[in-house]
């Protein structure tokens, strides 16, 4: 494969400017500006060539790049219609031999009324031998139930800083073939997600994701390599796979009693679950079975901890009576 060549700072302010792109907060933009930054996350999160990535916000292509500089195939998923259709042009200039895929189109139409069409929904980038290095689906990451192509197997991302932690759960709910993950966060973010039980950082996202992987901080990266500079630092967090809890019950239970036990952080147990058990008492006894103190909270208790106790709310339940079914 011929070299390929990162963004640097003038480049992107230059594609920017072209585009008519200004970084915008509601979308939480802040775009990388420097290379060794990019292969910093790609060496972290261990890609290999030929593997499938996802990556949430491409922006201007700068990790992009990157993924396909370690001979990863990308779907990227861009919310910005803008800067998805300026994406495969800025990679097919940097990547020698990628052409668009005949059966996609990125060329701006009008309708009746002659306003913009919308772009086009999924646009491929093959190499020489047909293969698809660069898939861009423009669509909410939020609302991504389905991915073209393969499967993917890592997921790579400087995530929007306003919606990290739900489009990482939910990437991680949706696709059970990532199998690892490495994501750029808010540094404050980084510590909720990969915090222990009985730290002060401890709390629902920190449960839901050790429901799903190991998760660590691997890196703090400063403000001075996005732009525009953020006002906080960002950090590196590596999340690996493993198997939920054993439970006899749906993972949707479980988060329930997460979300229960953290609405009043303060509250013991049998307070704050309260709500999700029928009565104090009810949720005492609940607690109990789970073989937990009920006078503990819920930043002292680890996601294997909740879904016992959302076994034993499940156990408690009275058994429904109607046609077909024996009342006790």
């Amino acid at each position: 494969m011929s070299a390929i060549t990162l963004l640097g700072p003038a480049e992107i302010r230059a594609l920017a400017q072209r585009a008519g792109i200004r970084p915008t907060k509601t979308l939480g933009q802040n775009f990388v500006l420097d290379g060794g930054t990019v292969r910093k996350i790609v060496r972290q999160a261990g890609v290999t060539a030929g593997e499938r990535v996802v990556e949430v916000g491409p922006g201007l292509g700068s990790l992009t790049l990157g993924l396909l500089e370690a001979g990863a195939d990308v779907v990227a998923v861009e919310i910005d219609p803008v800067l998805a259709r300026l994406l495969p042009g800025t990679v097919a200039a940097h990547v020698p031999g990628l052409t668009l895929d005949t059966d996609t189109d990125t060329d701006v139409g009008t309708d009746a009324a002659g306003a913009p069409d919308a772009p086009a929904p999924v646009v491929v980038l093959r190499d020489g031998d047909g293969r698809a290095r660069l898939t861009i689906v423009t669509q909410d990451a939020l609302t991504v139930t389905e991915l073209p192509g393969p499967a993917p197997t890592a997921l790579v991302a400087n995530l929007p800083y306003n919606v990290s932690v739900p489009v990482l759960l939910t990437f991680l709910e949706r696709f059970d073939s990532l199998e690892r993950g490495l994501v750029m966060v808010q540094a404050e973010v980084a510590d909720r997600l990969v915090a222990p039980p009985g730290s002060r950082t401890y709390g629902v996202p920190s449960a839901k994701v050790a429901w799903y992987a190991a998760a660590r901080r691997t890196a703090t990266v400063g403000r001075a390599v996005f732009w525009p500079a953020p006002h906080v630092d960002s950090a590196l967090v590596r999340l690996d796979r493993r198997e939920p809890p054993a439970a006899t019950v749906s993972r949707q239970e479980v988060f329930a009693v997460v979300d229960a036990a953290f609405a009043q952080r303060r509250k013991m147990l049998r307070s704050a679950l309260a709500g999700v058990a029928g009565s104090s008492a009810a949720a005492e006894v609940a607690v109990r079975a789970a073989g937990l103190d009920p006078q503990v909270r819920g930043e002292q208790v680890d996601v294997v901890g909740f879904a016992r106790i959302a076994e034993a709310l499940h156990a408690a339940r009275p058994v429904p009576s109607g046609p077909g079914t024996v009342a006790p």
